[in-house]
């Protein structure tokens, strides 16, 4: 069985919201590091809904990872939001949470 995950995005200016619906996890990591890698250029906020995503594994939490450390660099910043039990209580038992704005 192959697990999907869908991403919407909308960019405006130096703005990127993305939405998460599904499961990000080793199969479906690639999926969003491409989009990341591919829509950061010129962009300093990074707002990603997990309003709809039912689990993230650490290949998810290594693109969020990347995506952090890449907007720090150019002082951007990326805010979390929409977060369930589930997936947040992947992000605070890995630290995440205390680097990652969560809202």
């Amino acid at each position: 069985m192959t697990m999907t995950m869908k991403i919407e995005s909308e960019k405006k200016d130096e703005k990127l919201t993305l939405w998460l619906r599904g499961r990000l996890e080793t199969s479906t990591a690639p999926q969003l590091q491409r989009v990341v890698e591919t829509d950061l250029e010129g962009v300093v906020q990074l707002l990603i809904d997990m309003k709809q995503l039912e689990y993230i594994s650490s290949a998810g939490l290594r693109v969020l990872l990347a995506a952090y450390k890449n907007l720090k660099a150019k002082g951007g910043s990326l805010r979390i939001f929409h977060v369930n039990d589930v997936v947040m209580e992947v992000l605070e038992v890995t630290g995440f949470k205390d680097k990652i704005n969560i809202e």
